[in-house]
């Protein structure tokens, strides 16, 4: 039995630090248990002691970049789906924060990239993937959705890959084979058929308005009047409004493209009703905007808007219209544009509705005036309530004029 010397250190269960392999070997170790170099002032690591040579590699790999001072480039064969999709997801999110992208957009490619890494599994390595991979993504995604958003997502999962390669992520574009593509023109046009139009009777319009409470019979007659949508309801702020003149000059949310539109007389009535019962809102952020719902919160969300789908899709099917596929508060907007066509008048509609115009026209047509707006909605309005049943004006049918 040896003897310990009592001057000595205790003896220790922590590994000795292996010697370098050879004199020249560039790296030391560390005691973290990993080979090391010191570079302009700042630790680095490059891999276990246990394996100098993967180590040497890598720093070999990297030292170009720190000695300047650079961050390195990362490895590219290592690459795995959820760096991608992570990556992708930070820029997008800071497009948000910029103002650049909508939130709800970015919960659209958040869903994109979820349903990728759940399905390719998040670990797996970019070059591993290969055709088959995506033609089974597409199957699995074409049970679950009607072509119109599967080709979204397909479109979003083809910008994840894009992305990467344009970042430097990865060092090649992915071969998504010929079966990972949108769904044809054909396919959507069949598939529109099948659905039936997108469209609402004056009469069912009428019992919405009806039925509806105070706020939501005011976001119905935006959306027959003016051609909005549930998003452009919840965001439409008060400042956008003059009702003393019925005018609403408000950009549309999703794209920024300017936006005027002539009010009805009963429109400007239900607004104003909303605007004598509106809560006092919960958040601050919200306090200039026109609807609040009872407890005083946005109605646009932009995780998905379900407590306003929630109340349209309530109230059609208490009505018992919504039989029909495809139909809600966005149908609105696809009548009030069937119903303005027929004024004859495209680009005032197109600027109620806050449509890009790609013509040259829309280049030099510096203003469309409130005469041919008002035109447009008139127009509508007639449609909506026939002149027979337009608000007061019952009784005044077949009566003659006093000479």
């Amino acid at each position: 039995m040896s003897e310990h010397h009592p001057t000595a250190p205790p003896p220790s269960d922590k590994p000795s630090k292996p010697a370098r392999p050879y004199p020249e070997f560039p790296l030391f170790p560390h005691a973290t248990g990993q080979w090391a170099k010191k570079i302009r002032g700042k630790m680095h690591y490059f891999g276990l002691w246990a394996d100098p040579d993967a180590a040497l590699k890598r720093y070999n790999e990297q030292k170009d970049a720190l000695h300047a001072g650079r961050k390195p480039r990362p490895d590219t064969e290592g690459v795995r789906v959820w760096d991608v999709v992570n990556a992708l997801l930070n820029h997008k999110r800071a497009l948000v924060d910029s103002g650049e992208l909508s939130p709800r957009m970015w919960a659209e490619y958040k869903e994109a990239c979820d349903m990728l890494a759940k399905h390719l599994g998040k670990r797996r390595l970019v070059s591993d993937l290969g055709p088959a991979d995506f033609t089974a993504l597409r199957a699995k995604m074409a049970k679950r959705w009607g072509p119109v958003r599967l080709g979204n997502v397909i479109q979003r999962i083809r910008t994840v890959f894009k992305f990467a390669h344009d970042a430097g992520l990865i060092p090649a574009s992915v071969r998504f084979g010929p079966g990972f593509v949108r769904p044809t023109k054909k396919t959507l046009r069949l598939y529109r058929a099948q659905q039936g139009p997108k469209l609402l009777t004056a009469d069912e319009i009428l019992r919405m308005i009806a039925a509806a409470d105070v706020q939501l019979e005011a976001m119905i007659l935006l959306g027959i009047n003016v051609g909005f949508g549930m998003a452009d309801c919840g965001k439409l702020p008060l400042t956008a409004l003059d009702l003393e003149r019925g005018i609403v000059d408000f950009s549309r949310p999703k794209t920024g493209i300017a936006r005027r539109a002539i009010l009805w007389p009963e429109t400007v009535a239900a607004i104003r009703k909303v605007l004598v019962n509106r809560p006092e809102p919960k958040d601050p952020a919200d306090a200039g905007l026109v609807f609040l719902t009872a407890r005083g919160q946005s109605w646009h969300k932009d995780s998905g808007g379900s407590y306003a789908v929630h109340k349209v899709t309530g109230l059609l099917h208490k009505l018992s219209i919504n039989g029909r596929k495809g139909l809600g508060f966005y149908t609105l907007r696809h009548v009030f544009r069937t119903v303005a066509d027929e004024a004859h008048d495209q680009p005032s509609a197109d600027y109620i509705m806050g449509h890009e115009i790609p013509h040259m026209s829309a280049v030099y047509r510096e203003r469309i005036s409130d005469e041919r707006l008002k035109a447009v909605a008139e127009h509508v309005r007639k449609w909506l309530f026939p002149p027979q049943t337009t608000p007061g004006e019952e009784g005044k049918q077949g009566k003659e004029e006093p000479a």
